[in-house]
């Protein structure tokens, strides 16, 4: 049977993993303990929610959106210069990306 205590017990660490990871949380995966569809281990996301058992649900950079269970799933927060070095990144390929402008036209 399901009593108070342990209701209670669950939802003051569902709340405890809400402020460990806000939404817009950068992490990565260690290990899921999902022997069907597991997300690969190195796969990093973005913390969309979390839910009322705590189950943290972000949106994986290979565009997977099954959730993580602290406990069971191994993962960890990306530092600061992490998240600097994705951003840095980000900006380079696209600066690499030709606009459509930039195209050469054809003279008549």
């Amino acid at each position: 049977m399901y009593n108070l205590n342990e209701y209670e017990r669950q939802r003051r660490i569902a709340e405890s993993t809400k402020k460990l990871y806000p939404p817009g949380t950068r992490i990565e995966l260690i290990h899921m303990n999902e022997p069907h569809a597991p997300v690969p281990a190195g796969t990093r996301g973005t913390v969309k929610f979390v839910d009322s058992m705590g189950t943290i649900f972000p949106e994986w950079d290979n565009n997977r959106t099954i959730g993580i269970v602290p406990g069971e799933d191994s993962f960890r927060k990306l530092t600061q210069e992490e998240i600097e070095a994705e951003n840095q990144s980000k900006s380079e390929v696209e600066d690499e990306t030709p606009d459509e402008d930039s195209g050469m036209t054809m003279g008549m």
